[in-house]
């Protein structure tokens, strides 16, 4: 039996894929180009520590984490934005997690209560967006509100002319940077204002930066950038993993780090429904986060691709170089009809973008602002990036 909040939710995205191409041949052979899993080759360090610290197995962990985590992502956290020693305490403002998905939909249930200013609670989340946000939402009783990301605003929420009493109860808002799926990076300026709303309605930001790792150039501003230039954490709490800056999707490894009362009570609420990471885990994410050199060798190789796609695709399909992540977000005019003819013809298994987005009530997926596009995960070895982008050239 499906209870009634969660029958407003469409299918997830890949069920919605798999429904879409199942049952049809590939026109050549498959390459798998619709999820964001990597497939760079694993650190050794990871596998080394992993393997000398694997009589932790045979022990409890700790759920708040190991001083050791602790200290290598506060120590990494102020060196990568900038922050002042004083900013981030390991025992108070972070908390080790089981990849940031678990972290983002558990983070929605701590914070946001059962009424705001005696109404339901909203939660705003961008348009297209990460699946779990709505879920999120909706299994903690709030109204999902979702914000439009359009292209001429660099495919951001304007949150600066949402209506008052919208925020008023507002309970948290979901923001992804640089984005998935189109990759644009918010600024300072832009994290300073969303910050400053949240202080002035009280609600709470939450910062999904997993894809901060990978760029070409500049690395992105995350939401700590701001909060350094302010002196404040309140009202934030930022995410990051293992999983795509270290290609560890595996490892379940990433941390929630910001506000120490919102950590407290994250951290409350996961002793009864969460789960600790065990300990080997957590040694081995400790020398991750500490080791820069296969981070740098793993944005090289994005690079790569990214001058191959740019090189085969040219200025077609609104093609853009994007400022963080490992997506293109191409304009086919029909994602969901581009990707039945690039599998059935191609081979090519992309994710149209209605399925990352919200159709609109009245227009239905005309209104879907990810209606047109269509998602392409740059994250397989570059032969077989080159292959398949020469195949979606030639057949869109």
């Amino acid at each position: 039996m499906v209870l009634g909040r969660f029958e407003e939710l469409p299918p997830y995205a890949f069920p919605r894929l798999r429904a879409l191409l199942d049952g049809t041949p590939p026109g050549a052979d498959p390459i798998n180009m619709s999820i964001g899993e990597p497939q760079h080759p694993i650190p050794q360090l990871v596998l080394d520590v992993l393997r000398a610290e694997e009589q932790g197995y045979g022990k409890y962990p700790p759920m708040g984490g190991t001083p050791d985590l602790l200290d290598a992502i506060t120590s990494w956290l102020a060196a990568r934005y900038g922050l002042a020693d004083d900013l981030l305490d390991p025992a108070r403002h972070v908390v080790p997690l089981n990849g940031t998905r678990e972290g983002l939909f558990n983070a929605c249930l701590s914070v946001t209560p059962y009424r705001k200013n005696r109404l339901q609670p909203a939660v705003l989340i961008p348009n297209p967006f990460y699946q779990c946000y709505a879920g999120a939402a909706v299994t903690a009783g709030a109204e999902p509100v979702f914000l439009p990301a359009p292209q001429e605003n660099n495919f951001l929420p304007d949150f600066d002319t949402l209506p008052v009493d919208l925020l008023n109860r507002t309970a948290c808002v979901f923001l992804c940077s640089p984005a998935n799926p189109q990759g644009t990076v918010a600024d300072v300026d832009y994290w300073t204002r969303l910050l400053s709303l949240a202080e002035k309605h009280n609600f709470v930001v939450l910062a999904d930066e997993c894809y901060a790792e990978i760029y070409t150039d500049t690395p992105p501003p995350g939401a700590l950038s701001a909060a350094g230039a302010i002196g404040s954490v309140s009202n934030l709490l930022v995410f990051h993993s293992l999983s795509k800056r270290s290609n560890l999707p595996g490892l379940r490894s990433g941390f929630a780090a910001g506000d120490p009362e919102l950590i407290a009570a994250f951290k409350h609420f996961r002793n009864y429904g969460g789960a600790a990471s065990p300990l080997p885990v957590q040694a081995a994410a400790a020398a991750a986060w500490r080791e820069e050199s296969h981070v740098e060798e793993n944005r090289r190789l994005y690079r790569e691709k990214f001058d191959l796609a740019q090189n085969i695709l040219g200025n077609r399909f609104g093609f853009y170089r994007p400022a963080g992540g490992f997506y293109l977000w191409l304009d086919v005019g029909d994602g969901e009809a581009a990707a039945a003819k690039l599998w059935r013809q191609a081979g090519v298994r992309v994710l149209p973008g209605r399925y990352l987005g919200r159709d609109d009530p009245e227009l239905g997926a005309a209104g879907n602002p990810g209606h047109a596009f269509i998602r392409v995960a740059l994250v397989n070895d570059v032969a077989s990036t080159a292959t398949a982008l020469e195949r979606m050239s030639q057949c869109l």
